[in-house]
């Protein structure tokens, strides 16, 4: 059994979602959101250099070596999955370790929205969950998958970097391949995947302009798209697309969008109200003709009203879907404050006074 088990080992006996290795500190635990230190010696370079090495393919040691960081997914004896990001760093290398649950949650088991669940009737598009790192997309999408597989015979291929959620073929069959065993890049693996006959095709990250090209023109010619990118709210990720790609495409880019974009589903993670968890909360932005016009006409700052009253067909802004789960008390009020961008509706609701400067104490106490 590599050494490095024993962390993980703990890490999940305390329900923890990542564990953090790096030198000079003890190895810590990522605990709904926050990061608390284990009771163990500082660990030194040396130290942790041999766990990490135990844990390596001849290929990931060679590439860390040449001074690359390396993403890739390990199985512990006991058959618990995770990624791992290893890096180097001023003082030492380090590694970060999040735990991949072996059963993919369900879309239900996640509280998301019923139109989550309704994106995955669409057979073609391109559906974007976007948000920072570690915000969840990565497990959003696995259920999104997962519901497919379950639910249509289809060809569903995956490109990820690394693999995470196993996706036995069900009902569909599903073919995952991952950056660097199976392929070079994002954009070379849609470019092979629109040769084997899919149906779906999941891409890990849109990251450049040639992945966002290759993913545009998979979604025109009759394919079902889901990818991801960092990139908070529904505006931002429709311009970031639009600026990615050359400026003598941004018509066609603008033309595409209009057309082929689904959703934007744009997530953050709060903690729950009780802070021993956490929760998921969504921006949703559904295509519809008035959305397609204000892209097409470069005025996606006018987007967010149209979230606003579209909550008919299961639109809604960060905001709203915040506010709204702070007073059905599923989350922490201090996290939805931090999350929100106008922050006045949830001063109210505050308990830290200091994170929110100019908040009536007495008014805090009474809510």
């Amino acid at each position: 059994m590599a050494r490095i088990d024993a962390f993980l080992k703990l890490g999940l006996a305390q329900g923890c979602s990542d564990v953090h290795l790096a030198v000079g500190v003890p190895p810590m635990l990522r605990m709904s959101g926050d990061l608390m230190p284990i009771k163990f010696r500082d660990l030194s370079a040396t130290e942790l250099e041999s766990y990490i090495d135990e844990i390596l393919t001849p290929v990931q040691r060679k590439n860390f070596g040449d001074g690359n960081d390396v993403d890739f997914s390990y199985v512990a004896e006991d058959g618990n999955r995770f990624r791992v990001n290893l890096f180097r760093k001023q003082t030492g290398v380090g590694a970060v370790l999040r735990f991949i649950p072996n059963e993919i949650p369900s879309l239900e088991s996640l509280g998301l929205p019923d139109v989550i669940r309704d994106l995955t009737d669409y057979h073609q598009g391109l559906t974007l969950v976007t948000g920072a790192t570690g915000t969840g997309k990565s497990t959003t999408l696995a259920s999104m998958v997962d519901h497919l597989n379950t639910n249509r015979q289809l060809n569903i291929i995956t490109l990820e970097d690394p693999i995470e959620f196993v996706h036995p073929s069900k009902k569909s069959q599903v073919i995952q391949r991952e950056l660097g065993t199976h392929i070079e890049s994002f954009a070379e693996g849609l470019r092979a995947a629109l040769r084997e006959d899919p149906d779906v095709v999941l891409v890990g990250e849109m990251r450049d302009a040639e992945t966002m090209s290759m993913a545009m023109t998979a979604a025109e010619t009759g394919h079902l798209v889901l990818g991801t990118m960092h990139t908070t709210g529904a505006v931002k990720s429709i311009d970031r697309v639009t600026d990615a790609l050359p400026s003598e495409l941004r018509e066609q880019t603008k033309s595409f969008l209009s057309t082929n974009l689904n959703a934007v589903v744009s997530q953050v993670l709060c903690r729950s109200a009780d802070r021993r968890s956490r929760k998921a909360i969504l921006e949703i932005m559904i295509m519809t003709r008035a959305i397609g016009k204000l892209i097409a006409t470069e005025q996606t700052h006018q987007i967010p009203s149209q979230l606003q009253t579209g909550k008919h067909i299961g639109m809604q802004l960060m905001d709203q879907a915040l506010l709204e789960a702070v007073q059905r008390k599923e989350i922490d009020p201090n996290d939805a404050y931090t999350y929100a961008s106008e922050k006045g509706p949830f001063q109210r609701f505050v308990t830290d006074i200091d994170m929110a400067p100019g908040v009536d104490a007495n008014t805090v106490n009474q809510a």
